[in-house]
């Protein structure tokens, strides 16, 4: 995933996910031999990334007023990204946009804004209830 990978990139998921999924994995290998609760101690070499940190310190340094808890654009630009309506449209795409949504930019970009945000929780991402609903 091209642009999503980007947004990833530049919140700081990532760096070192290939090294925690291999020590998933030899730790997973390694339990059925061992009966010890070593899988539940897996999970935790995920790090959580401060998604709420990050986006609000270059709100704030921004000579812009952007508003990317309400905004896939101002999310976008935010992190510097390309949030033309057709970098929105690749990225839509890519996430899976229903072919419904597409044809409206203002649906599909409330339905992108709400995807990007739940897929950073699904990366680790520490994403505020309130605005996955």
């Amino acid at each position: 995933m091209g642009i999503f990978n980007s947004i990833l990139a530049k919140l700081g998921f990532g760096g070192d996910k290939s090294k925690d999924v291999a020590a998933t994995g030899s730790a997973a290998a390694e339990a059925p031999a061992a009966a010890s609760p070593a899988p539940t101690a897996a999970p935790a070499a995920i790090s959580v990334v401060d998604v709420v940190a990050k986006l609000e310190a270059l709100a704030q340094s921004s000579a812009e007023k952007l508003n990317w808890k309400v905004s896939i654009v101002d999310l976008m630009k935010l992190l510097g990204l390309d949030s033309s309506l057709t970098a929105r449209k690749a990225l839509a795409t890519e996430l899976g946009c229903p072919a419904d949504k597409m044809g409206d930019s203002a649906q599909m970009n409330m339905w992108l804004h709400k995807t990007v945000l739940k897929k950073l929780a699904d990366n680790g991402g520490n994403i505020p209830a309130d605005l996955l609903d």
